[in-house]
């Protein structure tokens, strides 16, 4: 069996791909501002480096999201982390959900986002 690429599907509309609008539309109907403020809430409460994943559990634990994945906190660090809010430890960690090894994100500064 051939593996497909994008460039075989053929698309309802020409030049539009369903997973991509679909994407779009997830992204645009996040409010980010809330994450945000849950993010660091939770940095502050916790007080110690921490890791993507562990702070998708914890907003998670508290009923902010509807599941403990990592891709529920990952893009709004990242985020937060361009803006200067947040940075990198200087050493990773292996993680206790995944055995891999991730980065930790500390509080860099007071800052209302």
């Amino acid at each position: 069996m051939k593996q497909l690429s994008i460039y075989d599907y053929e698309s309802v509309r020409p030049g539009v791909i369903p997973t991509y609008e679909t994407r779009r539309e997830s992204y645009e109907t996040v409010d980010k501002q809330k994450r945000y403020r849950q993010i660091l809430e939770i940095m502050k409460e916790l007080d110690k480096p921490l890791t993507a994943k562990e702070i998708a559990v914890e907003m998670y634990k508290r009923g902010y999201a509807y599941t403990d994945e990592r891709n529920i906190a990952a893009p709004r660090l990242t985020e937060l982390l361009q803006k200067g809010v947040i940075d990198c430890s200087k050493t990773k960690v292996r993680c206790q959900y995944s055995g891999k090894m991730v980065s930790q994100f500390i509080l860099r500064r007071e800052e209302n986002v």
